[in-house]
């Protein structure tokens, strides 16, 4: 069963914006677009009281009126819209649950609750199952990024900690023919965190460097077999990850991070270079789950 891109709007500049580049990152993949606009009537929550009938057909309007711009700019997309009739982060999450990407919009650069839908964004991302892409938006459209440029990805940990992550980047790489770079950032553990036994290790690779050079390849391997026909740029450096990762996607047409799915203490926990790089990075971003 082919699979499908979601896309959540609300009538917004940012959300016309991340529609516009989920429709054709769909047509890029020969995926259909589902188009989906969450609606709970509250009639107590606005200082003018409304009735249901009234925010019924305003909901409407707004899924409408991104349907018909995408209609317009794409012809070709199979595209379905659909308004749903509860609060925005379970019906986001019900709607991707099955899906290949799910696409919101961000307000650019600043707090965390300028994701699209407020502070559901970031509650959006910390619990989706499937990759989250966060656009940003210049005057309703995304904001412009290299057609030529590169997709980049953090690469971290081992071989299969790091399956899911590279396996999206490396398809958004094929869907585009554009070339990857992997990136693997590293830093010098504090005297607490040597042990005989991991030393011993970095040893035998010459030093940190080197085993982390290896490391990069050995999780690389298996998706360079499987997309030999991606061009793959390796990079690997010393310094914080967020740092590294932003630097090396300068220029680059999309970002592709990994978040550790785990229950945080409190609030939604995305972890410190996926939140360094929705925050910062002027490239669309996406977030993919992995154990």
């Amino acid at each position: 069963m082919k699979r499908t891109l979601v896309v959540g709007v609300d009538g917004s500049h940012q959300s016309r914006a991340a529609a516009d580049w989920a429709a054709r990152e769909a047509l890029r993949r020969d995926l259909p677009l589902h188009v989906v606009h969450a609606w709970l009537w509250q009639p107590f929550a606005a200082p003018i009281v409304q009735d249901r009938e009234t925010e019924a057909h305003r909901a409407d309007d707004v899924l409408k009126e991104a349907e018909g711009e995408l209609t317009h700019r794409y012809p070709e997309l199979a595209l379905t819209a659909e308004v749903l009739s509860e609060a925005p982060v379970p019906a986001l999450l019900r709607a991707a649950k099955d899906a290949e990407l799910l696409v919101i919009g961000t307000r650019g650069h600043g707090a965390v609750v300028g994701f699209l839908l407020g502070s559901y964004g970031r509650q959006v991302i910390a619990a989706a199952e499937c990759p989250v892409v966060s656009v940003r938006s210049a005057h309703g459209r995304p904001v412009a990024v290299p057609e030529e440029g590169e997709v980049v990805v953090g690469q971290q940990g081992g071989v299969e900690e790091s399956a899911e992550v590279l396996r999206v980047a490396f398809e958004a790489a094929e869907a585009r023919r554009v070339p990857l770079r992997a990136v693997r950032a590293w830093s010098l553990p504090p005297v607490y965190g040597y042990s005989p036994g991991s030393m011993w290790i970095a040893d035998q690779f010459g030093g940190l460097e080197p085993y982390e050079k290896a490391a990069l390849q050995q999780a690389l391997e298996p998706w360079r077999l499987k997309y030999p026909q991606v061009e793959v740029v390796t990079h690997v450096e010393q310094g914080s990850g967020g740092h590294v990762l932003l630097t090396a996607a300068s220029d680059a047409q999309l970002l592709v991070v990994g978040r550790r799915v785990r229950e945080a203490a409190v609030g939604a926990h995305i972890g410190s270079v996926a939140h360094a790089a929705l925050h910062h990075a002027v490239c669309p971003v996406a977030v993919v789950p992995h154990a």
